[in-house]
């Protein structure tokens, strides 16, 4: 229970510093993203001071014997590129340019009760159905 309260309390605090910073406008994203017209570089402030504080906080974290709410810490392991991982990516940038939203913001419009919010994770959710269909058919034919 501890870990739902809390994956909610994050979640929250995440959102609301979405709708802060903006990234829940597709508009402003797009500004962002759009480096050859009226470039908006605000969002690249937004997304570096994450990354800052994502990286300080990595590295004091590691420094506990356990995590709070896991037994162990799950930390990735792999540093390799793979297709699988450049196809994500891609596909990540490409939805991204056309919405002007990406997964969390998407999640957070949805609670404004914006219809691109919607209509963009009904499409988030079919392509993790398409993939999931893709590996489990994958995995068959091995």
């Amino acid at each position: 229970m501890n870990k739902i309260i809390s994956a909610f309390a994050v979640g929250i605090v995440f959102g609301i510093g979405l709708t802060i910073a903006q990234m829940v406008n597709p508009a402003k994203v797009l500004s962002f993203l759009d480096l050859a017209g009226n470039w908006d570089p605000s969002l690249a402030f937004v997304m570096g001071g994450g990354a800052g504080v994502a990286a300080i906080g990595y590295r004091l974290v590691l420094r506990r014997p356990r995590p709070v709410l896991a037994d162990v810490f799950q930390v990735p392991t792999r540093t390799d590129l793979d297709a699988p991982l450049v196809v994500g990516a891609s596909l990540f940038g490409i939805g991204w340019g056309i919405a002007g939203l990406c997964p969390g913001p998407a999640i957070a419009v949805l609670a404004l009760g914006y219809t691109e919010g919607l209509i963009f994770a009904l499409a988030m959710l079919s392509g993790f159905a398409l993939y999931a269909s893709y590996e489990k058919h994958k995995l068959k034919t091995k």
